[in-house]
Order: C-alpha cells, then structure tokens, then sequence
C-alpha cells in the first residue's frame, strides 16, 4: 500500500463541507481541519501510483471548496515504539 498526504486549500466557507466531501472518497482513511498554512490534511492508502492520481486529481481537486493541494507520499511509516527506540540507542 502506498499512502499520501494531501494539503488541502479550502474556501473557508465550506471547511466542514468539504472536509466531509473528501472523507467520503475511496481510498480516503482520515481527514483533518487545522490551523496553520492549510485547511485540510488528507491521509490517502491506495495500492499504486495511478490510483493516488484518481483520488488527487480526479477526485479532490474538483471538489467544489477546494481551492489547491500539495501531495507528499510516504517512504516508511514509524510507530512511536520506532521513534524512541531510535533515540534511545546508545543510551547507558
């Protein structure tokens, strides 16, 4: 499985709208509202390449509110067992 992140520019008019809209497309496993330099951030898990370009572009880019995207996809994932078992190597 591949998995994207998806930052999303929304009119600010119809976040929740929106928000709602892009959680209901296949292959869509989260969405969240925040602050910061965007609306939305979409978590994507799809088995390849052309099927992020369907959800991406087919898909939320044409949503009605959306405004623009940013796509990032992941390399590895970690769990936060992961993360500090790596800071603490080494550690007496």
């Amino acid at each position: 499985m591949i998995t994207a992140i998806v930052l999303i520019h929304a009119d600010v008019h119809q976040i929740p709208e929106t928000a709602q809209a892009v959680a209901d497309i296949p292959g869509v496993t989260e969405v969240y509202s925040c602050a910061g330099d965007v609306d939305l951030i979409a978590k994507v898990r799809v088995r390849d390449h052309e099927e992020i370009a369907n959800v991406v572009t087919g898909r939320i880019n044409r949503l009605p509110g959306v405004s623009r995207t940013a796509t990032h996809i992941a390399f590895r994932s970690y769990s936060s067992s992961e993360v500090e078992g790596g800071f603490s190597i080494g550690e007496a």
